[in-house]
């Protein structure tokens, strides 16, 4: 039984010329737009407010800072990989060539958790700012039909008398509805979502630092609580650890690898221009963000900050608030576009070397979208949406964005000892200290994560291997000798 079994290069790119496959037509800008759509939402729009009132106050700066370092190290690795296996699949596709069989189903069953819990999550968020835009237009829904029915306090899960998220099953229904139109189609509509919040964002900025208040940066680091992770410097890297989530975009683009027109050229366009973009507009919104409100005011940690700062500055930037509701409210959208996407393909690339069931790698005749995935993924993010609290999902997405960023980095390292000879049309700088840097900064800010995070991601690493010695293994297309390995 060999565990480290791995894919050809060669059969890699037969896979990725094969006529009848996925269609190659995005171009370098959709990329980016692909990047920033998926990347700026829930990160900016909610989960700032969040990490700055539960970890690290104004220090929410240093938080994105840390995360953009790790995501920048990651970034670099990614990129050299994209240009170099042109299929979808991303992370788990670059494991199968370089590390071997078991770790490419590691990873490919952690890039499930990432995906599916970070679709959920936006989608919570996404409710939380339809919500409070219906009620500046007169609308309110009931309570019990746009939350979770659970919140965990204290390390209990606690009944909140909520039925199930209601709006935040419908744009996931809506989100998935598109996907299943077409690649272009979607990609189009990512476009246009991008230009809207971008917009909101940059005015969000321009209006609202007039009005900044330097002494809500003091202290810019809140002493510790005592508790490792909350406020001091623990809580920064426990912040970091959970703003990663916000950083998903360029992973999520490297899934589309297989779709793109001239992917060597275009990945590490639009994997490195989307980072850079989303960085900046980061770190721009948590220093407005933290000046304009204290980091105790209770708006901070609810589910619409940004909104919620706008409001309270006063009557001159009243006209704002619901701009950036809207703003969000695209925002969002384009998330779960990128995010059920990248899961769809993610199951399309393991169900074609045999990991997963086959039916997952259907084409639809017409649209030329995996079908069956794109469905069977709005299924169940709809159902994690409707029923769990944000912040577990953040939380649950961050761990595997960043244990997924750290097996990149190493994969880099191995393969340029293994096969140094390989073309790459774009090469990661000064390895390896980049790739060791990428692992270090996403160690760490796994470490600082709560302990209960890391107990459900053991759980569902164990249930992945469970699946993969019941399942995958016989069913695995290299177990069958009908693909090239080495």
């Amino acid at each position: 039984m060999d565990l480290l079994r791995k894919k050809s290069f060669a059969s890699l790119q037969k896979q990725a010329e094969r006529v009848g496959g996925l269609r190659r037509v995005l171009t370098a800008p959709q990329l980016v737009g692909l990047s920033v759509g998926t990347a700026i939402g829930t990160g900016v729009f909610v989960l700032t407010g969040h990490v700055a009132a539960e970890h690290a106050g104004p220090a929410l700066v240093l938080s994105l800072i840390v995360a953009g370092l790790a995501s920048l190290f990651a970034g670099l690795c990614y990129a050299e990989y994209a240009s170099m296996i042109p299929v979808a699949g991303s992370a788990y596709t670059y494991a199968y060539a370089t590390c071997g069989e078991f770790f490419a189903w590691i990873i490919g069953w952690d890039l499930i958790l990432e995906y599916l819990f970070g679709a959920a999550t936006v989608a919570v968020g996404w409710s939380g700012y339809m919500t409070r835009f219906l009620h500046y237009c007169g609308i309110d829904l009931p309570t019990k039909l746009v939350s979770s029915p659970w919140v965990y306090k204290h390390g209990e899960w606690i009944h909140s008398g909520a039925y199930f998220n209601l709006p935040a099953v419908l744009i996931t229904a809506f989100a998935t509805w598109v996907i299943y139109s077409g690649i272009r189609e979607s990609a189009r509509l990512n476009l246009v979502i991008v230009i809207i919040k971008v917009s909101v964002i940059l005015l969000f900025i321009g209006f609202g630092l007039p009005h900044v208040k330097p002494e809500n940066w003091h202290p810019f680091i809140p002493p510790s609580d005592g508790i490792s992770g909350e406020f001091g410097f623990s809580g920064i890297f426990a912040g970091a650890g959970v703003i990663f989530f916000a950083y998903l975009g360029f992973e999520a683009v490297s899934t589309a690898a297989q779709e793109a027109k001239n992917p060597q050229r275009d990945m590490p366009i639009g994997i490195l221009g989307g980072l850079l973009i989303c960085t900046v507009l980061y770190i721009s919104v948590a220093v407005v963000l933290t000046g304009l409100m204290s980091y105790k005011d209770p708006g901070m940690a609810g589910p619409a900050p940004v909104a919620y700062a706008i409001e309270h500055v006063g009557t001159s930037l009243k006209w704002l608030a619901p701009l950036i509701q809207l703003g969000a409210i695209a925002g969002l959208t384009s998330v779960i576009f990128g995010l059920l996407l990248g899961q769809s393909r993610l199951f399309y690339s393991m169900s074609e070397d045999g990991l997963l069931p086959k039916s997952f790698s259907k084409i639809h005749a017409v649209r030329g979208t995996p079908w069956v995935t794109t469905l069977l993924v709005g299924g169940v993010t709809a159902v994690i949406a409707a029923l769990f609290p944000i912040g577990i999902l953040g939380e649950l997405t961050s761990i595997g964005t960043l244990l997924a960023f750290l097996i990149v980095c190493v994969s880099v390292m191995v393969l340029r000892r293994t096969q140094p000879g390989l073309p790459r049309s774009f090469r990661t700088p000064w390895v390896p200290l980049v790739p060791l840097l990428g692992v270090f900064f996403c160690g760490l800010s796994m470490y600082y994560l709560p302990n209960d995070t890391w107990v459900r991601l053991f759980v569902w690493m164990a249930v992945g291997l469970v699946v993969y010695f019941l399942f995958s293994r016989k069913n695995s297309r290299l177990e069958k000798g009908s693909e090239d390995a080495i």
